[in-house]
């Protein structure tokens, strides 16, 4: 024996009053992925309520931070497929040997002596990349300061063919200097980002064997 009756048909809701239903679901799951999904998770803003709400903001450091993500992978992988054991190319040998860091000031070229000057300015949590066109086996010298605050930076390179390698990376750091020897035929120089809390002017010189400097990012 059961307690509940069971519902006569004329309680059931009418066919109409479903499909009203429905389409009111699907009205607002679109609203919702118009004005709050697309800006905040891909920085998607067809309508401008989600700049207003400050959604395509966070789906713009979303992106920024899966493209940092990535950019460690690639890393990791370049490193991995360096191994001596798996390929005996010497131009995927561990930056220690490819690319010796510059620390003797006396070793850096004098401030008339640098071919070209970038200075650029980052607001907190912005990020920016400079590259040099070079081709392998080219040495470029490098000086990059900061007139305050500090940056997180990753200096690596791009092939055509798809060829990838991190030279070094460094973390809340104001300045960093030395030589850059290209690996192999492409784009290689810097990721930064600006991880204080103030604008921070960045000054980037360089001087050595590459064709061009360009701003990626």
């Amino acid at each position: 024996m059961y307690n509940s009756d069971t519902p006569s048909r004329a309680d059931l809701p009418k066919t109409s009053q479903l499909i009203r239903s429905t389409l009111i679901a699907i009205a607002t799951a679109a609203v919702l992925l118009i004005t709050v999904i697309l800006p905040a998770e891909y920085a998607i803003d067809p309508s401008g309520i989600g700049q207003m709400l400050g959604l395509t903001k966070m789906g713009e450091i979303k992106h920024q931070l899966a493209g940092e993500a990535e950019r460690d992978a690639m890393a990791v992988a370049a490193a991995e497929f360096s191994d001596p054991a798996i390929t005996p190319d010497p131009v995927t040998e561990p930056i220690v040997e490819t690319v010796p860091p510059v620390s003797d000031a006396s070793t850096t070229p004098a401030e008339d002596a640098w071919r070209d000057e970038v200075v650029l300015t980052l607001k907190p949590g912005e990020a920016a990349e400079i590259k040099l066109v070079m081709n392998e086996g080219g040495i470029a010298s490098y000086l990059w300061t900061v007139n305050q605050g500090h940056l997180n930076s990753d200096l690596h390179g791009d092939g055509s063919n798809g060829q990838s390698i991190s030279y070094r990376k460094g973390r809340a750091e104001d300045e960093d200097t030395g030589e850059l020897m290209a690996a192999f035929d492409g784009s290689h120089g810097w990721f930064w980002r600006n991880r204080s809390e103030v604008n921070v002017e960045l000054t980037l010189r360089v001087e050595g064997a590459y064709g061009e400097v360009k701003r990626v990012l």
